[in-house]
């Protein structure tokens, strides 16, 4: 039986993201993607981190989530100006957000179709197309 130490699967993500492996990073790494796919806002992020006693500062969480999107660890979803979910789940999928409760839920990519979107302007690509459902109860 092999055993792994409790950082390793954190240390290749970030290794083969080209991200130095700081310990701040790494410990958020680890509450990140040690589990299920999810979505998670910076300030649930910084709860979960104090729960299991890392120091960090909101700011740092805000940064290091940031870093991880930039390196393709992570997608922004915006639900609204001053809103964002940070989702581990990179690949293409759109989202239900739930506007009572704020969760956000994935709906894989195939089961949306768009007819057709605009050209994009010149000297420009569509690198993806993000759909957000938004549902209210009742």
């Amino acid at each position: 039986m092999s055993m792994t130490r409790p950082y390793s699967h954190a240390l290749d993500r970030l290794t083969k993201a080209g991200l130095r492996p700081t310990r701040q990073r790494l410990a958020l790494a680890k509450l990140l993607f040690d589990g299920q796919e999810r979505h998670v806002t910076a300030e649930q992020l910084h709860g979960e981190a104090a729960a299991a006693s890392m120091q960090v500062s909101l700011a740092t969480v805000y940064n290091t989530l940031h870093q991880f999107t930039g390196a393709g660890l992570l997608r922004e979803v915006v639900v609204e100006a001053g809103r964002s979910y940070f989702d581990t789940n990179t690949d293409d999928h759109h989202h239900f957000f739930y506007e009572g409760s704020g969760k956000l839920q994935d709906i894989p990519g195939e089961h949306v179709s768009l007819a057709a979107i605009p050209n994009a302007p010149a000297g420009t690509r569509v690198a993806r197309v993000d759909v957000i459902i938004r549902l209210t109860e009742g």
